[in-house]
C-alpha cells in the first residue's frame, strides 16, 4: 500500500502550497467571481498538482525508504530478483523496472513511477527473508501487475479530476465566509476568504482522499489476479497469507498505498487496501470460475 499514500500524502502537501501561494500572491483576485476563470484555475493547479506528485513518486520513494537499487547484483538473491521482475515485465509487455532492496523486518513491496515505462519495484529485507521463492514471485507480479495496468498514471487523471473540485469548492467556501463577515462585500479577499479556503482544502482534501482510496482498492483486485497470472493461482494465495502472519506494515503513512500490504488498523473508507481474507476469497473464488 505504500504507492498510493506516498502519492496522496505528497499530493495534498502540493495542493496545499499551491492555495497559500495563489492567495498571497492575489491570484485569487484576479480569478474573481468569474465561475469560468475559476474552474480554468482549477482544473490547472488540479492537475498539476496530481502530476507533480506523480512524477516525483519514484524519487521520493526510492529516498524516504532508502531503497537500494540493484544495478550490478551483488548476490544470487538479487540476481533472481531482478531477473524476475524483468521476466514478468517482459511477459506483461513494459519496460523494465528498477528493481531495488529497502530495509525493513516487515514483509512488503511497492511499485512506483510515472509511466509503465520508468518504474520502479522494490521488496523490503523482511519479505525476501520470510517468505518462500515461489511466494515473492507472485508479489513481484503483483506489483509488475499494477505497472502493467498503469495504476499510477490513472491515479493520477483521478486525483487531477477530484483536485479541480477541491480548489473549487474550498474557494466557493472562502467567498461564503468572507461574505458573511463583510456583509456580503467580502468576495475573493479578505482573512475571511484566506481561512475559508484553507477549511475548504482541508475538509473537502479529505473527502477526495476517500474517494482515491476506494479507487485504490478496486485496483488491488486487478493486481492480485495479475500476480496469479504471471505467478500462478496458488502462489499468490500464499503470498497473501504469508502477509497476514507478517503484522502491520512499518512503512510510512505516505507511503503504505503503494505496498502489497496495507497498514492494519487503517479506517475502512480511508485504506487503500481491501481486507487481505478478502482478497485471498476472491481469488479463490475466481479459480472456482476457471
Amino acid at each position: 500500500m505504500t504507492r498510493i499514500l506516498l502519492f496522496l500524502g505528497t499530493n495534498a502537501a502540493v495542493m496545499v502550497i499551491f492555495s497559500i501561494i495563489s492567495s498571497v500572491f492575489g491570484l485569487d483576485q484576479i480569478i474573481g467571481a468569474s465561475n469560468l476563470r475559476l474552474i480554468l484555475f482549477a482544473a490547472i493547479f488540479g492537475f498539476v498538482g496530481s502530476f507533480i506528485s506523480l512524477f516525483m513518486s519514484k524519487r521520493m520513494a526510492i529516498r524516504s525508504m532508502g531503497v537500494q537499487l540493484i544495478e550490478q547484483p551483488s548476490n544470487e538473491t538479487e540476481r533472481w530478483l531482478q531477473e524476475t521482475v524483468h521476466r514478468q515485465a517482459r511477459e506483461s509487455g513494459i519496460g523494465l523496472p528498477d528493481v531495488g532492496i529497502f530495509d525493513s523486518p516487515t514483509p512488503n513491496a511497492f511499485a512506483t513511477g510515472w509511466n509503465k515505462n520508468q518504474a520502479l519495484v522494490a521488496v523490503s529485507t523482511g519479505l525476501l527473508q520470510t517468505m518462500s521463492r515461489d511466494e515473492v514471485d507472485a508479489v513481484l507480479g503483483h506489483e509488475v501487475a499494477h505497472v502493467h495496468n498503469g495504476d499510477m498514471v490513472t491515479m493520477g487523471l483521478i486525483q487531477g479530476v477530484l483536485n479541480t473540485f477541491v480548489i473549487i469548492l474550498s474557494r466557493l467556501l472562502g467567498r461564503l465566509i468572507s461574505n458573511a463577515m463583510n456583509r456580503g462585500g467580502g468576495g475573493s479577499h479578505g482573512m475571511g476568504f484566506f481561512l475559508g479556503n484553507i477549511i475548504g482544502n482541508v475538509v473537502f482534501g479529505a473527502l477526495a482522499s476517500v474517494i482515491a482510496a476506494w479507487f485504490s482498492r478496486q485496483r488491488e483486485y486487478r493486481a492480485d489476479a495479475g500476480g496469479a497470472k504471471l505467478a500462478g493461482r496458488e502462489n499468490m494465495i500464499g503470498a497473501l497469507e504469508a502477509l497476514k502472519r507478517g503484522g502491520p506494515s512499518d512503512m510510512p503513512a505516505t507511503l503504505q498505498a503503494f505496498g502489497i500490504a496495507s497498514g492494519g488498523k487503517l479506517a475502512s473508507l480511508m485504506s487503500t487496501h481491501p481486507p487481505l481474507d478478502v482478497r485471498i476469497a476472491r481469488l479463490r473464488a475466481e479459480a472456482g470460475q476457471d
